[in-house]
């Protein structure tokens, strides 16, 4: 597998050679093109401009910041050059963070870290400290196009895992956000609730967790190009959850839980044998 990125992992004055390979692979995407409904002939875009109304060739189009509405600073490839950062080919760990003081609205896209030949003994040794702190190494790396983005290193099993993580300044300040308190939250209430979540919890088992809207998506795409006729059904009538006794809704998911969770007998379960000695089989020696 060809790396997307090669280079240097350094912590302190230990180097590693490493390369990066993508950690997920996106699966084939269900893509739709926009067609004029008479003939189905494809639509084409063309670059409008909004003031004379015509088509722009695109040596004539140059790129715009919109500080205020209709206001722009136009940007050349001079200024892009200017604000580019030297492109390094080095991964510096600047702090190392314990994992649970890291928010995971930071973290974005895993990347597995592989030694290169002659950085075998250093990463294990970088990946064995990892594991037994518990630390999280915090650097930036710049990747395609000169970009820069801040990264973290965490070891998952035998591998290191580098994920680009978001900047402080990408995230939605929760202060903007309405959110109740737990003032109205009773302790019968909080109990139960807690008894619900240790009766539904298990062992995480990604595969139990599937696109089910894709997969019925394609099951009608490929029903359609057989010519087959697609039934829709009728949506389903929900009944009002905005009025509710909390107490009741939780006490009937807590017995559902426990009946989900009660072993069944088996159907054709044979009756158990009186054990010897006992009144039934003297009575049969008899």
């Amino acid at each position: 597998m060809r790396p997307l990125w090669t280079g240097a992992l350094t912590f302190g004055l230990v180097n590693i050679p490493v390369r990066l390979h993508s950690a997920v692979q996106a699966k084939e995407r269900v893509s739709f093109r926009l067609l004029h409904k008479t003939d189905l002939s494809p639509i084409r875009y063309e670059r409008v401009c909004q003031k004379e109304g015509e088509v722009v060739d695109w040596k004539e189009i140059v790129k715009g910041y919109e500080y205020t509405k209709g206001k722009f600073v136009v940007l050349s490839d001079d200024d892009f050059k200017a604000a580019a950062i030297e492109s390094s080919k080095t991964i510096e760990i600047m702090d190392f963070v314990k994992s649970d003081e890291i928010d995971a609205r930071y973290f974005e896209t895993p990347y597995y870290v592989v030694p290169a030949k002659g950085g075998e003994k250093a990463y294990a040794l970088l990946r064995e400290a990892i594991k037994r702190t518990g630390m999280v190494g915090i650097g930036k790396i710049t990747m395609r196009s000169n970009s820069l983005h801040l990264a973290g290193i965490k070891a998952v099993g035998e591998a290191l895992i580098l994920e680009i993580m978001r900047f402080e300044e990408e995230l939605v300040d929760l202060s903007d956000m309405t959110l109740p308190s737990d003032e109205n939250v009773r302790p019968q209430e909080l109990q139960m609730a807690e008894q619900l979540v240790a009766n539904l919890s298990q062992p995480f088992d990604p595969s139990k967790y599937t696109d089910d809207y894709r997969a019925n998506l394609m099951k009608i795409i490929r029903a359609k190009m057989k010519g087959k006729k697609i039934d829709v059904p009728e949506p389903e009538e929900r009944e009002s959850t905005q009025v509710v006794d909390l107490m009741a809704r939780l006490q009937e998911s807590l017995e559902m839980g426990k009946k989900q969770k009660a072993p069944r007998a088996p159907r054709n379960a044979e009756r158990t044998r009186a054990p010897r000695g006992s009144r039934s089989s003297r009575r049969k020696t008899a």
